[in-house]
């Protein structure tokens, strides 16, 4: 095959959100190629190591592909994006892409690759089921799908019960000693040790994501300063919402209906008519607290790597 696969370097970047603008056939995927790339690519680079591999033909960029190893675990490589322009499927670029990934992210110490979003940085928790050549080359080299995700959908329109008014039921938490009030990037520290503290896993970094950067941004419940639940939008993606999480002492309370609503509504002006609540759990709370529906579902995929390969 004549195609050549290369390590692309930050001033590459924009062809890579010209050919993601080009190759991911979603139309909500392909509009915010260029906050995908910025965070798998650019700012991911600042808290773990990031590998940028170009398929290259005739000196044009046809293929990308974007990894990473887990900041928590670095025997663990992720292929964070894959695109291939349309013209260029089915001829061994994707292919070629996912054999330099591996060769190089097994390198760099990975014993196991998978094809699922590395949080904080991500933009798909695995493989949207509609990506079928995707799903394809997975398959055709090796790799196993352990788990299924799926994000659901909130309609952001005039009347939604997404955007349903929150006042009455903070009147009420306020009854109960409860603030709820928009974050701010002073209040970092304290959720971040609170998301760590009572749920584990990423979140702390999704925060950092959300407070203080444009389109995105958080609000949180507190009682005589405790916080006792948060919600987040936009920390990778304009258009996703969370993390979100409530204290187990909380649960019941309704803070998590109001953070969800806050968020959403925040999300909603600017100018976005649907939001995608990302790597969903509960399912019958986002239903019930903003008539949210499940839409995209992913596919995870991982494979045993060796420094041979």
């Amino acid at each position: 095959m004549d195609v050549e696969i290369i390590e692309l370097g930050p001033e590459r970047l924009p062809a890579v959100v010209d050919l993601c603008r080009r190759a991911l056939d979603l139309a909500e995927d392909a509009a915010e190629a260029p906050a995908i790339v910025d965070a798998l690519a650019a700012r991911a680079a600042a808290d773990r190591p990031v590998l940028t591999l170009g398929a290259v033909r005739g000196g044009e960029l046809v293929g990308v592909l974007v990894g990473s190893v887990s900041q928590r675990d670095a025997r663990l490589g992720h292929v964070d994006l894959l695109a291939v322009a349309p013209q260029e499927r089915r001829r061994g670029v994707g292919r070629a892409l996912l054999t330099g990934a591996e060769r190089r992210l097994a390198g760099l110490g990975a014993a196991e690759l998978l094809l699922a979003g590395n949080p904080p940085y991500y933009a798909w928790p695995g493989i949207d089921v509609r990506y079928t050549p995707a799903v394809c080359a997975a398959l055709r080299l090796g790799y196993r799908q352990d788990r299924t995700a799926w994000n659901m959908t909130a309609d952001l329109a005039a009347g939604s019960p997404a955007l349903r008014a929150t006042d009455a039921a903070e009147r009420r938490l306020a009854d109960g000693g409860v603030t709820v009030r928009r974050a701010e990037p002073a209040d970092l520290p304290a959720l971040a040790a609170f998301a760590r503290t009572t749920f584990g896993g990423a979140w702390d970094g999704e925060l950092a994501g959300s407070l203080g950067r444009p389109n995105a941004g958080a609000h949180l419940a507190e009682r005589d300063g405790e916080i006792l639940g948060f919600a987040a939008y936009g920390s990778s993606r304009p258009g996703w919402f969370g993390p979100m999480g409530t204290a187990p002492a909380a649960e019941g309370s309704g803070i998590g209906g109001v953070l969800l609503r806050r968020c959403l509504r925040d999300q909603a002006a600017t100018g976005l008519d649907t939001a995608q609540i990302g790597w969903v759990g509960p399912v019958p709370f986002y239903a019930n607290a903003a008539g949210a529906r499940i839409e995209r579902v992913f596919f995870l995929y991982r494979k045993a790597l060796t420094e041979q390969e």
